[in-house]
């Protein structure tokens, strides 16, 4: 048992250092060259957060692993030299808070600040806004944790009266003392039932309500992303460009796209002079966002030429390259849809029908470990990381369509900081929910664990919160979602996107 113990330890440092340097090689491809070899606290950040994020779905099967090697011990007190996952989860996802809420608004306000200011004066105006964040969100904590911070279990009171040893009479048929009578604790009515109320510890009332934010956003670009996933792989194979164009049609519209990047940067003069000159209200703001949506539009519309008219040396590779990228896409979405439809069964029938109509999923993962120890283990991990990738594609795709959405795309060479910190953010709030719902949806395969112990029983017994997640609130609203952006793809996602029109800003 203590050589399995060991094992796991090493593993999950392992698998920390691993996911660190991965996380160092995705900022150092993914960041814009104008933040080469400055920004490092941003850099920093990003890198610290999307770490959190990932081990913080890793410690979910290595919660299952732990409660294995408690559930096979051999000898009293094993259990005492395996990891201590409550005291993990309760570190990881109050830090998860403290980036989400304090971290990560300070590094983007300090990276978004002036930079005709000094730095101690970008420091202090990032300072002061975060103070001011903290104060807020202290008062309210407080305030509802002395008011609201309590569990409500319900019990039902079991009695029954005694026999003495002699008369003991045990057995498949007879799973009573002396009768019925000694056996009434099955019988007890519903008025035995009371509710036992105790207060919950502030860590995990920090870590209730951080979940309850983070399911509404899980819940909404969840639900999307579950469907848009794969079916944007799919329709983007069924829209791709069918053949090369001519010199001609190329010329055309790289004329057009020429102009559209004139008037944008006429554009873009236009705010930064507005912004010197302080004026910086409403109608300004709307502007940027606008000038911001239409350049990914520009962007994506150049990517899209280049695609279909490729130059060079090497065009004939590139269009080689092209249509497998094409096809990769194919076969990456048929397996995500198999992946999604499995997820929205397992949803349905083991979350939203009482009782449960079959495990399912769980069953799964379970006859898996019977093949090989981790096997089970590691499918469950796929599991709840596909749930976040359809979070993350559910975010992008809201905010390509809705204009009050700031938009921070992710892109390989040209990603600014503060985009890295806006998603990285949002990774982490929806990771909480992420965790929370994977401990949900398999909480028969993931019993007995920690996770279980917080997402499983305190958080859904927390007072005026109990009743969102006793009624299903966050999966009808999940699988509504998923139905109706099944229904959008199947009615709009065949069409081949047009060409952006002219851009005009608001007077």
């Amino acid at each position: 048992m203590g050589d399995f113990n060991l094992a796991l330890v090493i593993v999950a440092i392992v698998l920390c250092i691993i996911v660190f340097v991965f996380n160092v090689y995705l900022l150092v491809n993914y960041q814009h060259p104008d933040d080469k070899n400055q920004a490092y606290f941003p850099k920093f950040v990003v890198v610290l957060g999307l770490s959190v994020a990932a081990i913080s779905i890793l410690m979910l099967p290595a919660d299952v692993a732990n409660r294995q090697a408690c559930r096979h011990a051999i000898y009293n007190g094993a259990c005492n030299l395996t990891l201590p996952m409550k005291d993990l989860w309760l570190a990881i996802y109050i830090l998860d808070a403290v980036l989400v809420f304090f971290i990560i608004p300070f590094a983007m306000f300090y990276y978004e600040g002036d930079q005709d200011k000094s730095v101690g004066k970008r420091i202090g105006s990032a300072l002061l806004w975060v103070g001011v964040t903290a104060i807020v969100c202290a008062l309210v904590l407080g305030i509802l944790y002395g008011l609201v911070g309590k569990v409500d279990f319900t019990i039902r009171h079991l009695s029954s009266s005694t026999a003495s040893f002699s008369s003991f009479d045990f057995s498949s048929s007879n799973e009573c003392i002396n009768g019925a009578k000694a056996c009434s604790a099955y019988l007890a009515s519903d008025t035995s039932e009371k509710t036992w109320t105790m207060r919950t510890t502030f860590p995990e009332y920090v870590v209730a309500l951080a979940t309850i934010v983070g399911s509404v956003l899980f819940t909404i670009f969840g639900g999307i992303g579950i469907a848009c996933l794969p079916l944007g792989l799919i329709f983007s194979f069924i829209r791709r460009p069918k053949a090369v164009i001519t010199r001609s049609q190329y010329i055309k519209e790289a004329t057009e796209l020429g102009k559209k990047a004139k008037e944008l940067k006429k554009a873009a003069d236009a705010l930064h002079q507005e912004e010197r000159g302080g004026s910086k209200g409403r109608k300004w703001r709307k502007n940027v966002k606008a000038v911001e949506k239409e350049l990914l539009q520009l962007e994506e519309d150049v990517k899209l030429l280049e695609e279909v008219y490729p130059q060079g040396e090497k065009a004939e590779t590139a269009w080689a390259m092209t249509v497998l990228g094409y096809l990769a896409k194919l076969v990456l979405g048929i397996l995500g849809l198999i992946v999604s439809v499995a997820w929205i069964a397992h949803i349905v029938i083991y979350l939203l029908i009482s009782p449960p109509f079959s495990p399912f999923l769980n069953e799964v993962f379970i006859k898996l470990d019977d093949v090989w120890g981790l096997l089970g283990t590691v499918a469950f991990a796929f599991f709840c990381f596909y749930l976040l990738l359809a979070v993350i594609a559910g975010a992008m795709m809201l905010g390509m369509k809705l204009v009050f959405i700031t938009i921070h795309p992710m892109k390989w060479g040209a990603t600014l900081m503060n985009s890295f910190l806006f998603n990285v953010g949002l990774i982490l709030l929806s990771s909480i929910s992420v965790i929370q719902f994977c401990s949900t949806a398999f909480a028969y395969y993931a019993q007995a664990t920690a996770a279980q112990e917080i997402f499983g029983h305190t958080l859904q017994s927390l007072r005026g919160i109990r009743y969102l997640y006793k009624y299903n609130v966050f999966q009808i609203a999940f699988i509504v979602l998923a139905g109706l952006t099944f229904v959008y793809y199947a009615a709009f996602g065949w069409r081949r996107k047009k060409p952006s029109g002219r851009f005009q800003l608001s007077s």
